[in-house]
């Protein structure tokens, strides 16, 4: 007779090494696939850039404005954004679009997260053929849905969600909830593959009397919520500068139809594409429209009530008229209250100065630009705490501007 102990314990092991069979068995045999090898990967990672940050820069005596100390925050900013980075590509899924969200934020995170998470625009990472023609078997018996990534979506989320309240606990002055509480609401959205071909459709007739915007056609017949058909249309990437000169393509024209076409999406129809990065937006040379745009990955829009465009107009309005009084009170409306200051250069993308002195009086020079990356990551916790307060609609619409922003650098085209 065995003793009911060991009984127990043998009995505890078979039943851990049964679950993982059979959940590695319900997500074909990927173990990247299971919620809690997922977590543990994420925790570790967190942790890690959390003791990273506590160990090398907090416990720094160096003093907080000398070149070493700026010098070794960079570094260690940089070091964590490649292990942030490294979890992304990982874990795939969720990760990957947090990740694509904070490459985006070119004026609102440091540099060095920013410029390492936007390989992930263009860049990130690819599914095994075989998976993919998995997911083909079983829907349609052709954008398509990533194995696991429906499955994963709400364990990655609740992960991150309380990932995010542990860092906001052991560093009071980052408080990044917002971004957690956007995905959670965003991501499955954008899972539903059959809401992406809905919205294209919706823009494409939105804005059929811009005859030099092309969307995808959407094949409704070869589609489900976890593949989506639709006609392939050509053109070289926004940013890719090479191809715009081989294609003798005017880059100011590309960002003037680009800022035309963003401002009747935010300011009239309140239905905003809100993932402009460059991947999604390609360009091409065309005999009738001079540059055609095409726009792709039609899964996130934001949907602005009319209460909140005019609000944000009337912002835009006081920010172009340098009427400091009407900035606050705007700002105030949005939920910013104090940081108005701040907020109001988050949202123009310029120095407080310019923003006094008149837009339209001050060019954008590259040493304004110097001077927001140096100014930054002093002002993290001013910043987590804006996008803690402010609107929810307006976390979209700064994402969607540091975008546009990040492509008109490309195309120099700002200090016009």
């Amino acid at each position: 007779m065995w003793p009911a102990r060991r009984l127990l314990k043998y009995g505890a092991v078979t039943g851990a090494l049964l679950g993982t069979a059979l959940s590695l068995k319900a997500n074909q045999y990927s173990l990247d696939s299971i919620g809690v090898v997922r977590l543990g990967r994420a925790a570790t990672t967190v942790f890690g850039i959390a003791l990273h940050y506590k160990q090398t820069l907090y416990a720094s005596e160096l003093d907080h404005t000398s070149p070493q100390y700026l010098q070794l925050k960079s570094q260690v900013h940089k070091t964590a954004a490649e292990k942030l980075l490294e979890l992304c590509c990982t874990n795939r899924g969720v990760y990957i679009k947090v990740g694509q969200h904070i490459g985006a934020l070119d004026y609102l995170l440091p540099k060095e997260y920013v410029e390492t998470m936007k390989v992930l625009h263009s860049h990130a990472p690819c599914s095994k053929l075989e998976e993919i023609k998995r997911v083909l078997r079983e829907d349609l018996k052709q954008d398509v849905q990533h194995p696991y990534v429906r499955g994963n979506s709400l364990v990655d989320m609740k992960t991150m969600e309380v990932l995010v309240k542990l860092v906001a606990w052991a560093f009071p002055d980052f408080q990044f909830q917002w971004l957690a509480e956007e995905t959670k609401r965003n991501v499955p959205i954008e899972l539903d593959f059959s809401q992406e071909g809905h919205n294209a459709e919706k823009v494409g007739s939105m804005f059929r009397d811009y005859t030099w915007l092309k969307v995808p056609r959407i094949y409704w017949e070869l589609s489900t919520k976890r593949v989506l058909t639709m006609e392939y249309l050509e053109g070289g990437q926004v940013n890719d500068l090479n191809y715009i000169r081989d294609n003798q393509i005017n880059p100011y024209e590309v960002s003037d139809k680009l800022s035309q076409l963003y401002s009747q999406m935010i300011f009239i129809h309140g239905f905003v594409h809100s993932d402009p990065h460059p991947g999604n937006i390609l360009v091409r040379k065309s005999p009738k429209e001079g540059v055609e745009i095409v726009l792709l990955d039609h899964g996130l829009y934001a949907v602005l009530t009319n209460e909140f465009r005019y609000q944000y107009s009337n912002l835009w309005l006081s920010i172009l008229n340098s009427d400091k009084e009407a900035m606050k009170k705007n700002c105030d409306n949005l939920g910013v209250g104090d940081l108005y200051g701040l907020f109001v250069c988050m949202v123009a993308g310029r120095t407080w100065d310019a923003v006094l002195s008149g837009l339209e009086k001050t060019k954008f020079t590259t040493n304004e630009r110097e001077m927001f990356e140096k100014e930054i990551p002093n002002l993290l916790p001013q910043i987590s705490d804006v996008l803690a307060k402010v609107n929810r609609q307006m976390l979209l619409i700064l994402k969607t501007n540091d975008l546009m922003r990040g492509v008109e650098a490309t195309l120099k085209a700002q200090s016009r």
